[in-house]
């Protein structure tokens, strides 16, 4: 018989409070639920935010959400599902930032803290009470960590510089009147 220890219990309740709030997170833009409104409402806001197209931005996000905060809560494919969810989240910061950082001013507080959650359980691995442990660490070898943060790293790079592009670009055409 194994012996769990408490570092097995706190990467068990890490996981299952990060995952949670995650999944449902991700269900909102995914399906409506929770309050959410779904891909159409959902991608109507991500293109106007800077997002697009913006029903794949809202369909990537809430997969990113949903599914690695389900697979984390699960600890399965830990360094993916932690590298999904921290992607996702550094987009959301990106959208939270000119509001500063506690989230009652709308700043992105919320959402670097889930970022770094998940990537801290990427990088720590799930744990003994764990769907990885149970099948022997398959989806969860030493080398898929910096592989999934680094590739996940890569596309939120660009996908945040792009938003970025569209932003400025928005800004430009939107210039007042010099002279009359």
């Amino acid at each position: 018989m194994t012996c769990f220890d408490r570092r097995d219990l706190g990467l068990l309740l890490l996981r299952l409070g990060t995952g949670g709030v995650l999944a449902a997170h991700g269900t909102q833009k995914l399906f409506g639920w929770f309050g959410g409104h779904g891909l159409e409402g959902t991608g109507q806001f991500m293109e106007s935010i800077g997002y697009a197209p913006g029903k794949a931005s809202a369909t990537a996000a809430g997969l990113a959400e949903a599914g690695g905060g389900t697979l984390l809560a699960l600890g399965l494919a830990t360094p993916a599902a932690g590298a999904a969810a921290a992607g996702a989240m550094a987009g959301a910061s990106s959208v939270h930032a000119p509001n500063g950082f506690f989230a009652a001013s709308g700043g992105y507080e919320h959402a670097a803290s889930l970022g770094l959650a998940a990537a801290g359980l990427a990088i720590a691995g799930p744990g003994r009470l764990s769907l990885d442990h149970a099948l022997g660490h398959t989806v969860d070898r030493g080398w898929m960590v910096p592989t999934a943060l680094g590739v996940t790293a890569a596309v939120t790079a660009v996908v945040v510089g792009l938003r970025t592009r569209r932003l400025r670009r928005r800004e430009e055409g939107e210039q007042e009147v010099l002279f009359d």
